[in-house]
């Protein structure tokens, strides 16, 4: 996607974004066959409801009609919450992933995976599981320090509702 399709696309669709009271997380524009595929990924502090995710691609949709931002040729609008394996890629992405596993690049080399206690401006305050029985161990760790960062997915982890039953 071009650049300035690109911005012509973030200034149609985040002004409808932020009237839902979501962050535009992505827009991307990629090929499936003769179609093509805009992609727009959104989110919030407390995730993204499937109807909240209807309700905008609506939006959105009947913006794009009235525009020629994605031009003559057909083209497939989806509009969906990031993964719950999403890469951390926003300082708000991470307060969002507090008490979450996650598997941290390092720039120094090296992979770490803990769970996120705390952020702050400066970096992440973590818990690494311990190993063969030892209990975890407390790590702070600078967000400079981070070449890539992605939540786990956990199947075995209670739900803080479930702990508080």
């Amino acid at each position: 996607m071009s650049t300035t399709q690109s911005e012509r696309l973030r200034g149609l669709v985040e002004p409808l974004v932020s009237a839902e009271q979501l962050d535009l997380e992505e827009i991307e524009v990629s090929r499936a066959g003769r179609r093509r595929v805009l992609r727009i990924i959104v989110d919030s502090e407390e995730g993204v409801e499937l109807d909240a995710c209807a309700d905008l691609s609506r939006a959105i949709s009947a913006k794009l009609d009235e525009t020629d931002a994605m031009g003559e040729d057909e083209y497939v609008l989806e509009v969906s919450s990031p993964g719950a394996d999403r890469p951390l890629t926003e300082h708000r992405h991470y307060v969002r992933a507090t008490g979450r596993l996650a598997r941290l690049t390092l720039n120094e080399g090296g992979e770490l995976v803990a769970r996120i206690l705390a952020v702050d401006e400066e970096g992440l305050d973590l818990e690494v599981p311990g190993v063969k029985g030892r209990k975890p161990t407390s790590r702070r760790i600078a967000f400079d320090e981070i070449a890539r960062a992605r939540v786990e997915l956990e199947f075995n982890r209670k739900d803080k509702k479930e702990e508080e039953a």
